[in-house]
C-alpha cells in the first residue's frame, strides 16, 4: 500500500487509472476535463472568428468590382450580378471544403480531395453532355452534375468493395476513372466544337456567368448535403479510429463510408455545376482548418464551411479587383495557390516518413 502511494506521489498525485492523451489515444479534452473546457472555449472563439471572416469576405465581394454601384445601373448590378456571384462563392467554397474534409476522413488520406475520387471528372462529363444536348436549364445542369459525380463515386466504391474496400483501392480507382472520364469529355468537345465553346469557362472555373436560375437548384442540394454531413459528424469521428475499432463499437462501416462519399459527391458535384472545375479548395482549406481547430469533426466541419466560403470569396474578389479592368478566372488563381501547397504537403509527408 505504501509503495502504491509512493508511485502515485511520483506521478504528481494522479490516480493509477489516469493516462495521458498520448497513451490513451483519446482527445485531450476527454482525459483532462479542465483543459478540455479551455480548449473548447478557444475553438468556439475561432468559429466566431471564422463567421466574421466569412461575413467580411461577402461584404468585400458585394462592394468591390470592375463596375461601380453608384451609377444608374448600380441596383441592377448589385441584385443580378454581385449578389448571385457572392452567394455562389460562399456556397461553392463551403461545399468543396467540407467535401474535401469528409473524403480525407473517410479515406484516412490527407492528400485526398474531391477530384481524387472522380467527383470533378464525373460532374464535368455530365455538364459537357448537357451542353452538347442543349439542356442548359438550372435544374438540368445541377442535377446532371450531381448525378455524374454520384455515379462516378458509386462505381469507384463498387470496384473497391469487390477488391476488398481498402482505402488505397478507392484512391487508385478514382485516378483511373478520372483519366477515363476526362478523355470522354475531351472527345465530346473535339467532335462537337459548340459544346467545347459552352464549357470553356466551366473547365477553367469561375463565377462570371452565375445567375439565380443556375444557383438556386444547386444551392438547395448543397444546403441539404451540408446538414446531412453535420448530422453524421460523430460517426465520422468513430470511423477515423480505424475500420476494426469502428466495427467493434457497432458501426456499420461500409454503408457509412458509402453514404459519406455520396454526400461528398453531392456537395462537390453541385458546386461544380455552377462554379466549374475549381481545384485545390478541398485540399487547402481542410488542412488549414485542421491546424486551427484540430481534427474533431464537430469543430472541423463547420470551420471548413466557414473557411472555404471565405477563402473562395476572397480569391474571387482579388481576381476581379487586382487585374481590373480585366477579370482573371478564380480557378486560375486557386491553381496558382494550390499547386505549390500540394507540393509542400508531399515534401512534408516524405520528410515525416524519412524521420520515422
Amino acid at each position: 500500500m505504501d509503495k502504491r502511494k509512493k508511485n502515485m506521489s511520483l506521478r504528481g498525485g494522479r490516480s493509477p487509472t489516469w493516462q495521458s492523451p498520448e497513451v490513451s489515444g483519446l482527445p485531450e479534452e476527454v482525459t483532462t476535463p479542465a483543459c478540455g473546457l479551455v480548449r473548447n472555449d478557444s475553438r468556439f472563439r475561432r468559429l466566431g472568428t471564422g463567421c466574421a471572416l466569412m461575413v467580411l469576405s461577402a461584404l468585400l465581394s458585394l462592394r468591390f468590382g470592375a463596375a461601380s454601384l453608384s451609377g444608374g445601373m448600380g441596383g441592377f448590378i448589385f441584385w443580378y450580378v454581385r449578389l448571385p456571384r457572392t452567394a455562389a462563392c460562399l456556397l461553392s467554397g463551403a461545399a468543396l471544403a467540407v467535401s474535401g474534409a469528409v473524403i480525407q476522413g473517410v479515406l484516412h488520406n490527407k492528400l485526398a480531395s474531391p477530384s481524387i475520387i472522380g467527383v470533378n471528372a464525373g460532374a464535368g462529363l455530365a455538364v459537357t453532355v448537357c451542353c452538347a444536348t442543349g439542356a442548359l436549364s438550372g435544374w438540368a445542369v445541377a442535377g446532371s452534375a450531381f448525378l455524374g459525380a454520384m455515379v462516378c463515386v458509386l462505381v469507384i466504391v463498387f470496384v473497391a468493395e469487390k477488391a476488398g474496400a481498402s482505402r488505397t483501392t478507392v484512391i487508385l480507382g478514382g485516378v483511373a476513372v478520372n483519366a477515363f472520364l476526362n478523355a470522354l469529355s475531351e472527345a465530346i468537345t473535339t467532335l462537337l466544337p459548340e459544346a467545347g465553346m459552352l464549357t470553356g469557362d466551366f473547365r477553367v472555373g469561375g463565377f462570371g456567368s452565375v445567375s439565380h436560375v443556375r444557383l438556386i437548384p444547386a444551392g438547395v442540394l448543397i444546403l441539404l448535403a451540408l446538414l446531412a454531413v453535420l448530422l453524421l459528424r460523430n460517426e465520422l469521428d468513430v470511423l477515423a479510429l480505424g475500420e476494426e475499432t469502428a466495427q467493434s463499437l457497432g458501426l456499420a462501416v461500409k454503408p457509412l463510408r458509402t453514404a459519406l462519399l455520396v454526400l461528398s459527391a453531392m456537395l462537390a458535384g453541385s458546386a461544380v455545376s455552377f462554379a466549374g472545375l475549381l481545384g485545390f479548395v478541398g485540399l487547402i482549406v481542410p488542412h488549414a482548418m485542421r491546424k486551427i481547430v484540430g481534427g474533431e469533426n464537430r469543430y472541423l466541419l463547420p470551420m471548413c464551411a466557414l473557411g472555404g466560403a471565405a477563402f473562395v470569396t476572397l480569391c474571387d474578389t482579388a481576381a476581379r479587383v487586382i487585374f481590373a479592368p480585366y477579370e482573371l478566372p478564380v480557378g486560375i488563381l486557386l491553381s496558382v495557390l494550390g499547386g505549390p501547397f500540394f507540393l509542400l504537403l508531399l515534401l512534408k509527408r516524405k520528410g515525416g516518413r524519412s524521420d520515422a
